[in-house]
């Protein structure tokens, strides 16, 4: 720490700072455009000029850029000086020349940084008369829109997606006066990040396309606090809601998971909950027809159904929450509870989960991602399944260390020159699989072969670490020979190394490898970080609270028996094909499905109930990690519709549950329910500390949804009452229905619901809640590690059997994945559907001779008795005998991976 001097001022300040940051840092205000705390410095707009002087006896001084200049010790600067003031207040009069005068019908507008910086250098006049210069702007796909006339030319859109994300497709052309930020053609963005362009940007150039749709000002929509549902990495996202929608997600800032940045399907991948196929009703088939029953009644049924009922099974879901799948096992017991996982997944998590609770090797956090130096991933195109964790990667190598910037006497915030050095980058990234992936750009070696082929190859590698020599059955070429020695090598020579793998390829063998080589490593001294991922948000949750497989249950139930199935937020579609399911299902009398998705299982039910969604309700999910995080409802979902019957999956299970037994319901609230879940299953003790209880409040308030600058609600329902009723008092969490609460949330960020501030009314004021840029916030986080960071010593390694891949006459399939619509909730959007409407496949050229297959045409195809029609790809990179399919959509399920195809032929 060192002492700076701020108009007459003393403060103390960190070194590796720049005088922008120190500023923010104190909480003194300076405007700025082109810095960002992670694409760091430029100084390219000129915005944040200071006057520093040399020392005390410095009079003059000389007008600096504060983003460009470092922090020294006994540093004397002033930010309200006449002529740093004049300097600023020109400087955004040039900037706004040729900015339209369009705040009214802008999207960001209370919502903007320029805004904010244009009221703070206090400048509300324009001298300029003449033609303002006008761009055409871009079709840049479903969720992105352009407005490039409003560009300020501060360049922090392309150095995010060329330098940060490593877009190929978005450039900056031009020069002086006529600059141009886009495509070189209109057409969709191809980075998995481009959502991002909407935070980064600080005016009006890019927005949200799906907000468009149900647009609100930022102060009249009600927002809440969530945790992305679509994958197992659990990014923290802020959601906003207007007459019982979501119309809007931003990033939330999490200091060790995702930072400043979402993935596009964190962001856009709510579509889900606004479909008109939703469900919210409860609905009962009598003669082949659904007809609408009663919320009250329906339980009723339920209840007396389960009592006639022989014999009951419950399917859980790794898509629900903690408390649901808990509360679905309480009610029809131990020996009944499935965890909704097909056998190879329930086996996959299991098998996670003991490992994660050896406590042996570290698992990193995102951020600390960013720390390794040589990165190898076994059978995860983790760019499409758990897409933030790729983005991290690109930084990792990136990254320069600390002891790296001394030595060139540079700082971490100093951009330019630190890209300068990439040439001389030592940093590693190894991985394999089926075919070519996004992170291939990034990556020093890929191997793309079978399933059992990648696995061998990585036993390989292992056999060198231990051993210093490979396997006797060396099975490859020289090349790959010499590749695996290669790897092996650099793993040797690196100072951090992170291995991830994890069940999308539905192989175990991955997950044993992955840890095995891992351990070695360990065992040798090297520091060493261990990812393994699974399909869903909370797919480790649901194995903690333990339950049998999907094939397991499913195949105990007799046929021609008085059973009761009760599937909970879960499409067996998704999972079994459609031949067996349809077997299956009828050994079934009653077929009770809860969920908030029309889905395939729900058409196949006798008895429907709607419930909530993660924004309509509270609860919480266990990531990769072992982390333990609260999610919150964002909006009553009855505040239109009193009618409407959904709500949480838990509540009524524990309402059915009480009514069975004849007793009184003693699951009054979330707390409740949790405080059970511990005292039935002691590993999750912490989840309670995930969040503060729901009788937490502030000053004696609770804290409001919607900010004090809110229109107010009276209006929303004038076309249904002009009385506004009385807001419904939320019991699960300590938040408000309204902008009525405590004022003094600052000092419990982790858990505010929106980003604003005085003066900072865009997402750009998330420095007002940090303790220092980009470091923690005020307080600690929603969220809490179920297992202590105290690393066990020993322990042992998996035994492998090796087997490789035998070519047959008919293709075996394997996974491929995409961003949208492998994730099954993703599905129901219709904005995905439209842009994943056509299906197809991927197969190897030479085995397209083989069946006389054309590239691009549509084929067709049978497996386990399921005929299914795809337009067939090439692939340079895909193995021959094999073909990958979209599993999970257009009708492909999970237990198609490894099976063989028949009759395959061009239509």
């Amino acid at each position: 720490m060192v002492k700076i001097y701020v108009d007459g001022k003393k403060y103390n300040s960190c070194i590796s700072n720049n005088l922008l940051e120190a500023c923010l840092n104190l909480g003194l205000d300076i405007p700025y455009f082109c810095w960002h705390p992670k694409l760091g410095s430029v100084g390219a707009c000129r915005q944040c000029a200071i006057k520093k002087y040399q020392d005390k006896n410095d009079c003059s001084g000389k007008i600096v850029m504060s983003c460009m200049t470092p922090v020294e010790n006994n540093s004397i600067i002033t930010i309200n000086d006449k002529e740093s003031i004049t300097f600023r207040k020109n400087i955004i009069e040039l900037l706004m020349l040729n900015h339209p005068h369009d705040c009214p019908v802008c999207e960001e507008g209370g919502n903007c940084h320029l805004q904010d910086m244009t009221v703070m250098n206090k400048h509300y006049s324009r001298r300029y008369r003449f033609d303002k210069r006008i761009y055409k702007s871009q079709y840049l796909g479903f969720f992105i829109s352009h407005e490039m006339n409003r560009c300020i030319s501060c360049y922090r859109c392309v150095r995010y997606y060329k330098d940060y994300a490593d877009g190929k497709d978005f450039n900056v052309y031009g020069s002086n006066n006529n600059i141009y930020f886009g495509r070189f053609n209109d057409g969709e963005l191809e980075s998995e990040y481009s959502g991002n362009l909407i935070d980064i940007c600080p005016t009006g150039v890019f927005t949200d396309k799906t907000y468009s749709e149900n647009y609100s000002r930022k102060w009249d929509l009600q927002s809440a606090p969530s945790i992305c549902s679509h994958c197992s990495i659990g990014c923290n996202i802020i959601v906003g809601e207007r007459y019982n929608k979501i119309v809007k997600i931003e990033n939330r800032y999490n200091e060790n998971i995702n930072n400043y940045f979402l993935c596009d399907l964190g962001r856009f991948g709510y579509g889900h909950s606004n479909s008109l196929n939703r469900l919210n009703y409860c609905y009962i088939k009598k003669k082949k027809k659904y007809k609408k029953i009663s919320l009250n009644k329906n339980i009723k049924k339920i209840v007396k159904i389960i009592k006639n009922s022989k014999s009951i099974l419950g399917i859980g879901s790794s898509r629900a929450s903690l408390e649901t799948n808990f509360s679905l096992k309480q009610l029809v017991g131990k020996k009944n509870f499935s965890t909704g996982m097909i056998d190879i997944d329930h086996k996959c998590s299991k098998l996670i989960l003991k490992i994660l609770k050896k406590n042996i090797i570290k698992i990193p956090t995102l951020k600390e991602v960013e720390s390794y130096d040589s990165i190898f991933i076994l059978g995860e195109d983790i760019t499409q399944t758990s897409s933030r964790l790729a983005l991290s990667i690109r930084q990792a190598l990136k990254k320069r260390s600390t002891k790296f910037l001394k030595q060139n006497n540079l700082y971490n915030w100093h951009t330019n020159a630190i890209n300068n050095t990439q040439k001389n980058k030592k940093k590693f990234l190894f991985l394999t699989n089926t075919d070519k992936t996004k992170l291939e750009d990034v990556s020093s070696y890929s191997f793309h072969s079978s399933i059992p082929n990648q696995i061998y190859f990585s036993n390989c590698i292992l056999s060198y670490l231990k051993k210093k020599k490979l396997n006797d059955s060396f099975i490859f070429s020289k090349e790959i020979k010499k590749k695996i020695l290669y790897i092996s090598n650099i793993l040797l020579k690196s100072k951090k190394i992170l291995i991830i793998s994890g069940s999308h390829s539905r192989n175990r063998s991955f997950i044993k490898v992955a840890y095995n080589i891992s351990l070695i490593l360990k065992n040798l001294g090297y520091k060493v970080g261990l990812i393994l991922l699974t399909p869903n948000v909370n797919s480790l949750g649901v194995s903690i609270i333990k339950g049998k497989s999907l094939d397991e249950s499913l195949n105990k139930i007799k046929e021609n028996t008085n059973s009761t199935l009760i599937i909970v937020e879960n499409d067996l579609f998704y999972s079994f094909h459609n031949s067996y399911l349809k077997n299956i299902l009828t050994k079934f009398k009653n077929i009770i499905v809860m969920d908030h998705q029309r889905t395939k299982t729900v058409k196949k039910s006798n008895i429907i109930f709607p419930v909530s969604n993660f924004f309509e309700s509270t609860g919480t999910v266990i990531n990769y990690e072992l982390r333990a995080q609260r999610f919150f409802k964002v909006y009553n979902i009855n505040f239109y519709n009193k009618n409407i019957s959904t709500t949480s999956s838990w509540r009524i299970l524990n309402i059915i549950k009480s009514q069975l037994k004849n007793k009184v319901n003693k699951i009054k609230n979330l707390d409740d329910l949790i405080n059970l879940c511990v005292k039935k299953i002691p590993f999750l003790k912490n989840i309670k500390n995930a969040a503060p209880k729901s009788s937490f409040k502030v000053c004696g308030q609770k804290i409001p949804r919607s900010t004090l600058r809110s229109s107010g609600r009276t209006s929303l329902r004038a076309d249904i009452d002009v009385h506004e009723i009385k807001q419904i008092e939320d019991h699960d969490s300590m938040f408000s229905f309204s902008m009525e609460g405590s004022t003094i949330y600052k000092n419990y960020t982790s858990i505010i619901p929106f980003i604003w501030s005085p003066q900072w009314n865009s997402s750009q004021g998330l420095h007002k809640f940090q303790k220092k840029i980009s470091g923690r916030l005020l307080t600690k986080n929603s969220e809490t590690l179920l297992i202590s960071q105290k690393k066990n010593i020993s322990s042992d390694y998996f035994k492998q059997d090796f087997n490789f891949f035998i070519k047959n006459k008919n293709l075996i399939i394997v996974p491929y994945y995409s961003l949208f619509g492998s994730e099954e909730l993703s599905q129901y959007s219709e904005i995905i559907k439209n842009k994943n409407s056509l299906p197809y496949l991927f197969i190897n050229s030479l085995d397209a001779k083989n069946f006389n297959i054309s590239n691009k045409k549509k084929v067709t195809f049978t497996c386990l008795n399921d005929t299914y029609s795809f337009f067939a790809i090439y692939s340079n990179f895909l193995e021959s005998g094999q073909i990958a399919l979209p599993i999970g959509q257009f009708k492909t399920s999970i237990s198609l991976i490894g099976k063989q195809i028949q009759d395959l032929k061009e239509v």
